[in-house]
């Protein structure tokens, strides 16, 4: 199917052939069973499942515009991305196969927003992240993150609605004894936070002072990667002018610790925004 779709030297395109395979592929509903059958397949195999997911998610009609593939899954097998997350579960030939079909379904809103309208999709990325195989907890994070950050628009409106679920999950990825979860995680969360679609999001998160305790923690972290990501969180903290009272109270219980630790902070650092920015973090800090 691979050859017929893509041809190679020996086998030219031949688009009829193509078109042929791809109807074959609709009536037959096979993506959703290559989907949940990776692990059945081959090593060479599952490169060859991932290549036809590909090529049958980029086919488009001029007229409507249209990505056929994706809206078939929309209409008649809603479940496959859920079930290629699932698939990070398996043994890491499989996990790294799902993730990378995953990802390819990822780039359509559409399909994006199956995976966040179902917690037993979406959830299961925060055990994923945190496994003990490397290959597959960073292949898994490369995909949650796409989730979270190809589609604004619908990101920002599921994490409004599961503000409480999915911060109580990030917490938890912040306190990871796994420095890459860690590190990747509070780097994320920087991002998420000051993208202006997050607007509502971020507001809230940073009137919760148990987040501004965590962030202060993380400044103190052994690790200066880690240090370093935290600040750019713990910034938004000190730059809100609208400061709840708790969150004002333990920036103000801590002035002159902050102070002596902010002015040490990273000098060695050539870096002219962090530069700007720390000494503009000082400036309010001082003036509290």
């Amino acid at each position: 199917m691979k050859q017929v779709v893509y041809g190679d030297e020996e086998h030219p395109l031949n688009p009829e052939h193509a078109a042929q395979v791809v109807a074959e592929v609709y009536a037959q509903e096979l993506l959703p069973i290559l989907a949940a059958n990776v692990m059945a397949l081959e090593f060479e195999a599952k490169k060859d499942a991932t290549a036809l997911l590909a090529y049958m998610l980029k086919r488009t009609q001029p007229q409507p515009p249209t990505a056929p593939t994706v809206d078939w899954i929309v209409r008649v097998a809603p479940e496959l991305p859920s079930v290629l997350v699932q698939g990070y579960k398996e043994d890491a030939a499989t996990a790294l196969a799902s993730g990378t079909m995953l990802r390819e379904c990822l780039r359509h809103e559409e399909l994006a927003r199956l995976v966040l309208q179902r917690e037993d999709a979406w959830l299961p990325f925060f055990e994923h992240i945190d496994l003990p195989t490397f290959d597959v907890a960073s292949d898994a994070f490369s995909t949650f993150r796409d989730l979270l950050t190809k589609h604004k628009t619908i990101v920002a409106e599921f994490l409004e609605a599961h503000y409480d679920r999915f911060f109580g999950a990030y917490t938890a990825l912040l306190a990871s004894p796994n420095y890459v979860t860690k590190r990747q995680s509070l780097k994320l969360l920087g991002e998420l936070l000051l993208d202006r679609a997050n607007f509502n999001v971020m507001t809230r998160y940073i009137a919760a002072s148990a987040n501004l305790k965590l962030m202060m923690n993380l400044l103190r972290d052994k690790s200066r990667s880690i240090q370093f990501e935290a600040f750019h969180v713990f910034k938004v903290f000190v730059a809100n002018p609208n400061k709840p009272p708790a969150v004002l109270e333990i920036l103000v219980k801590n002035k002159e610790k902050l102070v002596q630790y902010l002015s040490e902070f990273h000098n060695d650092k050539d870096d002219e925004q962090f530069t700007d920015e720390k000494a503009y973090l000082l400036r309010q800090i001082e003036a509290l």
